[in-house]
């Protein structure tokens, strides 16, 4: 398993970057559109379908992350391991500080304020997520 660590890591934040682009090209760009009486309800029903998308991600690439920091396999350059360890942190941070209480702002119901800035959190992931997904490439590529 060690030799295929970095191609598991690579498939692990190439899903999770893909499920990020999605969700900040299309996804929250349409909480703007929902009716307000209909938006908690939305918002709440979003919350826990993205939450087993994104929980095992996330926890997937805590893993190997963190595992290609403990006992990478021999030869492994230490550049892109380290990038893609701050990026996974970027990411983790950017969602546990910013999106994550500004979502529970906006299970109270819809705020056009609140929303921008959801979006600016969520531009602020996506950029982490790509370049870990950049970072992973580097990694299995060389």
């Amino acid at each position: 398993m060690t030799e295929a660590l970095p191609l598991v890591h690579l498939a692990l934040v190439a899903a999770y970057g893909g499920l990020q682009w999605t969700v900040r090209v299309l996804v929250y760009p349409q909480f703007a559109t929902v009716p307000a009486d209909a938006f908690p309800e939305v918002h709440a029903r979003h919350s826990r379908l993205i939450s087993r998308l994104v929980g095992p991600l996330f926890a997937g690439q805590a893993v190997t992350t963190g595992w290609l920091l403990i006992a990478p396999p021999s030869g492994t350059p230490w550049p892109p391991v380290a990038l893609t360890a701050v990026a996974l942190a970027g990411v983790l941070l950017l969602t546990a500080l910013g999106a994550v209480p500004l979502h529970r702002q906006l299970g109270r119901g819809f705020s056009a304020d609140v929303h921008r800035r959801l979006l600016r959190v969520d531009t602020a992931r996506t950029a982490a997520a790509t370049g870990n997904v950049l970072a992973a490439g580097w990694l299995v590529l060389g």
